[in-house]
């Protein structure tokens, strides 16, 4: 109930703020659960991808440390958020997704790569699909890059890929996680292009000032 309220509410501030949002492929996502994942490039992408799959509920990794405040860290149960320790994610960052995807009626939403800043594909989301049985969504946000930049209404887009099955028979050793990362990434470049031919993603948090 308070995940379906709250997105009700931002998906009125979004409109309010940015207007009205581009969801391509939304054709493309499975019935029951499923992993999206793509690249981190705002702290808000993990907000769009939930207004975009709705209506669909979800559950993500949160940074632990947010658990402490006990105002957020009611907010973020309710939401359906697990707590993650990224220095040390320990063996419950995957037991905790993959009992959620197996036992609840809710979908999660993951970035491969960790933090917004990286673009190193771990495996993380391959090893929860594959004990979960659940496929992985590529997804990808396209738009401002920072809450200010929303306020200048240019559209943001978020286009879904064709999931992506993992082979529970198969060892996931070295070589297929390297097959696997290599399907998400092509598939991530695949829908950017067809966003935006000209797209080139640049991390502000980078740039000199």
């Amino acid at each position: 109930m308070f995940f379906s309220f709250a997105r009700f509410i931002v998906r009125c501030l979004v409109f309010i703020i940015n207007g009205n949002p581009c969801y391509l492929h939304k054709e493309r996502l499975p019935k029951g659960n499923y992993i999206l994942v793509g690249p981190h490039r705002t702290w808000f992408d993990p907000i769009y991808f939930a207004l975009a799959a709705s209506p669909k509920k979800f559950s993500f990794m949160a940074k632990k440390e947010l658990f402490q405040n006990p105002i957020i860290k009611w907010i973020l149960d309710h939401a359906n958020a697990f707590p993650v320790d990224r220095d040390n994610p320990g063996p419950s960052a995957i037991k905790t997704p993959v009992r959620i995807l197996r036992k609840q009626d809710l979908s999660l939403i993951l970035f491969p790569s960790g933090t917004r800043h990286s673009e190193e594909l771990k495996g993380g989301a391959a090893l929860i699909s594959q004990l979960a049985n659940v496929p992985i969504v590529p997804t990808v946000y396209q738009g401002p890059l920072s809450f200010k930049r929303l306020f200048s209404r240019k559209r943001v887009t978020i286009a879904f890929g064709e999931p992506i099955h993992i082979d529970r028979k198969r060892k996931l050793n070295d070589d297929y996680q390297k097959e696997i990362e290599q399907q998400m990434q092509t598939a991530f470049d695949a829908l950017d292009f067809a966003v935006n031919p000209e797209f080139e993603y640049i991390d502000i948090s980078k740039k000199k000032h």
